[in-house]
């Protein structure tokens, strides 16, 4: 490790302790330079797991945040969904992933989840996503989508 005073190279570990937040190990180091010999602290974390989404036609992308939240913010368009209620799905949705331990995802899973949460949250919004997410081309397609949604016993507002 590099001293950030002097940049020399050679440091060593005076203390090694588990972070507050217990995310991070937190070293105290000190510089090996006789003329340094200035402390300061390091924190190691665990790198993320980079979860990977695998698309229709088979190619992989990485798991795009903002890419979701846009798709989310444009189906909740003039509904009164706020920006907030937004983030907490895109949240929901990654916390999900994350907990699942596997670093792929079906765009089909993606998209599947993100739906279960429009539907609860807004109607318009739920179907303006399905439209793109399930690729509908004409109008009898979001007919039978909302007999099947009438039919379940899910109003539409």
């Amino acid at each position: 490790m590099q001293c950030p005073y002097c940049d020399f190279e050679d440091t060593k570990v005076i203390d090694s302790r588990l972070s507050e937040t217990k995310d991070a190990v937190r070293r105290r180091r000190e510089c090996l330079d006789p003329e340094c010999g200035k402390r300061f602290t390091t924190y190691e974390r665990r790198e993320p797991l980079r979860l990977m989404v695998i698309k229709r036609e088979g190619g992989r992308e990485p798991f795009d945040r903002d890419k979701l939240r846009s798709g989310l913010l444009k189906a909740c368009a003039k509904q009164k969904v706020s920006d907030e209620d937004v983030e907490i799905i895109v949240d929901e949705i990654e916390a999900e992933l994350r907990e699942r331990r596997r670093h792929e995802v079906s765009s089909r899973r993606l998209g599947d989840m993100a739906l279960v949460r429009l539907r609860r949250l807004d109607m318009v919004a739920y179907l303006r996503f399905a439209s793109v997410y399930r690729q509908y081309t004409d109008v009898d397609q979001f007919r039978s989508e909302l007999v099947r949604l009438a039919g379940s016993g899910v109003g539409v507002r």
